[in-house]
C-alpha cells in the first residue's frame, strides 16, 4: 500500500513538472506563457499542420471564439503478463518508469500521466502530444515497465481543444 501512495504522489509531482515542460522541435508552442500574448489560432494552426499534427477548428456559438482541436494519443498502461519480479526488481522498474515519464515531459512528448485509483487491468494513462500514432506508440513502448513485460500498452487517438485546462 505504501508503494501505491508513493507512486501516486510521484505521479502528481510529475504532472506538475510536466506542466512546466520546455519546447522541443515536434512539440507545439504553448498557448500562453507568462507575460506573453498567446499565438493566434491561425498561427498555431499553421504551426501544428507544418509539424504533421491532425487538427480542425470550429467556432463556439456561445462565445464566437475559434476553438482549435488537436489529435493527441492516450496510452493505456495495462497489467502485463510478467509480474514475477522480486520486490526489489519491481521497485527498480518503478524508478525507471518514473524517469521515463519525466523524460517524456521534459522533452515535450507527454502532457499528462497518472495511475488509476483501483487495482484493475488498466493501471494508468499517459497522453502523448505527438503528430502520429506511430511516434506515440514507440515512445510508450520505450517505458522500462513495458519492456520488462510488467505493463503492456494500448494507444488510441484522442481529440482535445488546445489551451483548455483541466478543471
Amino acid at each position: 500500500m505504501e508503494r501505491i501512495v508513493i507512486f501516486t504522489l510521484s505521479m502528481c509531482c510529475l504532472c506538475l513538472f510536466g506542466s512546466c515542460k520546455s519546447d522541443v522541435e515536434t512539440a507545439p508552442t504553448p498557448m500562453v506563457s507568462e507575460n506573453q500574448i498567446p499565438p493566434s489560432v491561425s498561427r498555431l494552426r499553421d504551426e501544428l499542420k507544418s509539424k504533421g499534427y491532425e487538427i480542425f477548428d470550429y467556432v463556439d456559438e456561445e462565445t464566437g471564439d475559434t476553438v482549435l482541436m488537436q489529435q493527441y494519443y492516450i496510452a493505456f498502461l495495462k497489467r502485463g503478463p510478467e509480474r514475477s519480479q522480486t520486490p526489489e526488481a519491481a521497485d527498480s522498474l518503478q524508478e525507471l518508469h518514473m524517469a521515463h515519464l519525466a523524460r517524456m515531459y521534459a522533452e515535450g512528448y507527454a502532457d499528462i500521466s497518472g495511475p488509476f485509483g483501483d487495482d484493475g487491468e488498466i493501471r494508468g494513462i499517459t497522453i502523448y502530444n505527438t503528430p502520429t500514432l506511430k511516434i506515440a506508440d514507440s515512445l510508450a513502448n520505450m517505458d522500462p515497465m513495458v519492456r520488462a513485460g510488467r505493463l503492456v500498452v494500448e494507444v488510441h487517438p484522442w481529440w482535445a481543444a488546445k489551451g483548455f485546462p483541466l478543471r
